[in-house]
C-alpha cells in the first residue's frame, strides 16, 4: 500500500508540473517519468494490474462524450473527406507499423500501436492490454503529438505563404456554424455515464475481444449521449485517468528499458516522415476531391486533437467548423476501429507462426 501511495504521489506531482509546462499529454508523461524514476532508483513503484481496466473505462467514456448531435447531423455533408482521411490514416498506420517492425527490434504489436493516430493518453494503455510495450508506445505517441501541434502548423503556414498566388479557390463554402455542445454537466449524468461505461467495460473485458474494455464504453456512452443527452465526463476525471495510466506505465520501466529507448530513433523518424507526408499528400487529395482549400485540407489531416486544432486553425486564419468535426470523427473512429484491426492482424500473424 505504501508503494502504491508513493507511486501516485510522485507521478501526480510530476504530472501536474508537466501539465503546467504545457507538455502534450503532460499528466501522462509526467506521471510516467515520476513512477519510472521511483522504480529505477528505489524499486518502489507499484500499480495494481486492474489499473489498466479502470483507465480504459474512463478514457473510453470520455471519447464517447466528445461527439455531439450537431456533428452527426453534419456527417452527410462531410462523409467524403472523412472517408479519405480515415483510409489514408489506416494505410499509413499499417505501412509505417510494418516498416518499423522490419527495421527495428520492436515487436509487431508495439510497432503498429506506436503509429495509431489516437490520443496520447489512451493509446499506450490500450497497447499494454494488447501485449505491446506501453512506455515505448507513449514515447512514439508524444513525438506524433508534438509534430501535430508544434511542427506541422508551421509547415502548413510556410507552404501556404509560398504558393499563395497559385492557390485554387475553394469550391465549397466554409462551414462556420459553431458546434452545438450539450449543456448536460450534472453529477447525476456523470454517475450514470460512469456506471454505463463500467458495466460495458467489464463486459468487454470478459469478452476477450481486442481492446473491448475500451471500445465498449465508447459505444455505450455514445448511445447515451446521442440518444438521451445524458452523458458527461468532467475533465478532472480524464486527468486522473492520465495520472493512473502514466503511473502504471512508469511502474513497468526498469533501467534496461531506458537503454532500449535508443532503438526508437529510426521508428521516430518513420513516424515523423510518414505523418508529414500524409499531411501534404492526403491534404492535396482532399482539397481536389472535396473542394477544401489546401490549407483547410492539410489541417484536416494533421494528427492533433479537436481542441488543439480549433486553436491552431484560428491562429492560421482558417474558420471552418468541418475541420474540428472531422478531428472528432477521427478520434472516435480511430480509437474504436483501429485497435480491432491491429488485434486481427496480431491474431493472424501469431497463428501463422
Amino acid at each position: 500500500m505504501l508503494n502504491l501511495l508513493l507511486t501516485l504521489l510522485f507521478g501526480g506531482i510530476l504530472g501536474f508540473i508537466f501539465n503546467r509546462l504545457k507538455v502534450p499529454g503532460g499528466f501522462l508523461i509526467g506521471s510516467m517519468i515520476g513512477a519510472a524514476t521511483l522504480n529505477i532508483f528505489l524499486a518502489a513503484a507499484y500499480m495494481p494490474n486492474q489499473t489498466k481496466i479502470i483507465v480504459q473505462i474512463i478514457a473510453g467514456a470520455f471519447i464517447g462524450c466528445i461527439m455531439e448531435k450537431s456533428d452527426v447531423k453534419r456527417l452527410p455533408q462531410i462523409w467524403k473527406p472523412a472517408l479519405i482521411m480515415l483510409i489514408a490514416l489506416l494505410i499509413l498506420n499499417l505501412t509505417a507499423g510494418f516498416l518499423i517492425y522490419y527495421t527495428s527490434p520492436l515487436d509487431l504489436a508495439t510497432a503498429l500501436m506506436s503509429v495509431v493516430p489516437g490520443g496520447i493518453s489512451d493509446t499506450p494503455i490500450i497497447a499494454v492490454a494488447m501485449g505491446a510495450d506501453g512506455p515505448k508506445v507513449a514515447v512514439m505517441q508524444l513525438a506524433r503529438q508534438i509534430l501535430g501541434i508544434a511542427v506541422l502548423p508551421g509547415l502548413i503556414y510556410a507552404w501556404d505563404q509560398r504558393i499563395k498566388k497559385s492557390h485554387a479557390p475553394a469550391t465549397r463554402a466554409a462551414y462556420t456554424k459553431k458546434r452545438q455542445k450539450s449543456n448536460t454537466k450534472s453529477w447525476q449524468a456523470f454517475l450514470c455515464t460512469l456506471a454505463v461505461a463500467t458495466i460495458f467495460g467489464l463486459l468487454g473485458n470478459a469478452s476477450g475481444l481486442p481492446s473491448a474494455t475500451f471500445v465498449f464504453p465508447i459505444i455505450s456512452v455514445l448511445v447515451l449521449k446521442l440518444c438521451f443527452d445524458f452523458a458527461y465526463i468532467p475533465r478532472w476525471a480524464k486527468k486522473i485517468a492520465q495520472v493512473l495510466s502514466g503511473c502504471y506505465l512508469g511502474s513497468t520501466i526498469s533501467s534496461s528499458n531506458l537503454l532500449e529507448l535508443r532503438y526508437l530513433l529510426l521508428p521516430l523518424l518513420i513516424v515523423i516522415v510518414g505523418y508529414t507526408a500524409n499531411c501534404f499528400l492526403t491534404g492535396k487529395l482532399i482539397s481536389r476531391a472535396c473542394g477544401f482549400t489546401q490549407k483547410e485540407a492539410m489541417l484536416i489531416t494533421t494528427p492533433a486533437g479537436a481542441s488543439d486544432m480549433a486553436l491552431i486553425a484560428a491562429d492560421l486564419g482558417v474558420e471552418n467548423t468541418d475541420i474540428i468535426i472531422l478531428q472528432v470523427v477521427r478520434a472516435v473512429v480511430v480509437m474504436t476501429v483501429f485497435p480491432q484491426i491491429i488485434g486481427l492482424i496480431l491474431r493472424f500473424t501469431q497463428g501463422g507462426l
